[in-house]
């Protein structure tokens, strides 16, 4: 039996007082198609907002979360059963948006969506048209090679670094509008993702997003932090 030691507050104070918090992060979307890009642009979505400002309006975030799958397994030992993993689930990643007074976040999200349903574009068919229809695009059109999430801290010195692999919106929900009393205007959207690569904790503050395939946009600035409490 372990035996609890008396200890002085001054012996685990600094443990205590040094929690991160929730309001410093920053999120960063690069590695886009680069018909996805003419797409956006093309519906008023410039690479500068996507690269700058698409981020710092994202309200709030949920770090990624995940679980393995296991399997029962029977008969190895006798009378012994045993779980064994067989998989890696990964849950869908939140991300709440403030809808900035140009309506270029509702732009993004609402053509990032459309491009990738948008395969019949393709055909010349009027989306107007009573015959106008539905075509997927393949993934590697519409998903996201390197969005990324970095918690910091408000001295910069730590950081925890999540990298989404594929990741691209599957839902975004209604935004109520109403003639009560005003609020600022934000969008909710459910991203998926076929994994994620968290980092481990590093020093300083060079936060810059690459993409190693060359039909992708090869990198993004770092970002700079005066938004969601990040300054």
């Amino acid at each position: 039996m372990v035996t609890p030691t008396p200890r002085k507050i001054s012996e685990f104070k600094s443990t205590v007082t040094n929690l991160a918090q929730t309001s410093h992060y920053q999120v960063i979307f690069g590695g886009l198609d680069s018909d996805l890009l003419s797409y956006l642009d093309e519906n008023g979505v410039t690479r500068r907002f996507i690269a700058e400002d698409a981020g710092l309006l994202c309200a709030s975030a949920s770090l990624p979360g995940s679980s393995l799958a296991t399997a029962d397994i029977n008969g190895n030992f006798m009378g012994v059963s045993e779980k064994m993993v067989h998989a890696r689930i990964f849950t869908e990643l939140s991300l709440e948006f403030y809808v900035d007074s140009d309506y270029n976040m509702m732009r993004f999200l609402e053509s990032w969506m459309a491009y990738a349903a948008s395969g019949s574009d393709d055909d010349g068919v009027d989306p107007y048209s009573p015959n106008y229809y539905y075509r997927m695009r393949y993934p590697e059109q519409y998903k996201c090679d390197t969005t990324k999430i970095i918690k910091f801290d408000r001295d910069y010195k730590t950081s925890m670094e999540y990298t989404f692999i594929g990741l691209f919106p599957v839902n975004m929900s209604s935004v109520p509008v109403s003639y009560d009393s005003s609020n600022i205007l934000k969008v909710n959207v459910l991203f998926n993702y076929e994994r994620y690569i968290p980092d481990s904790l590093k020093a300083g503050n060079n936060f810059a997003a690459r993409s190693t395939s060359p039909n992708r946009t090869a990198s993004l600035p770092t970002p700079t932090f005066g938004a969601n409490g990040l300054g």
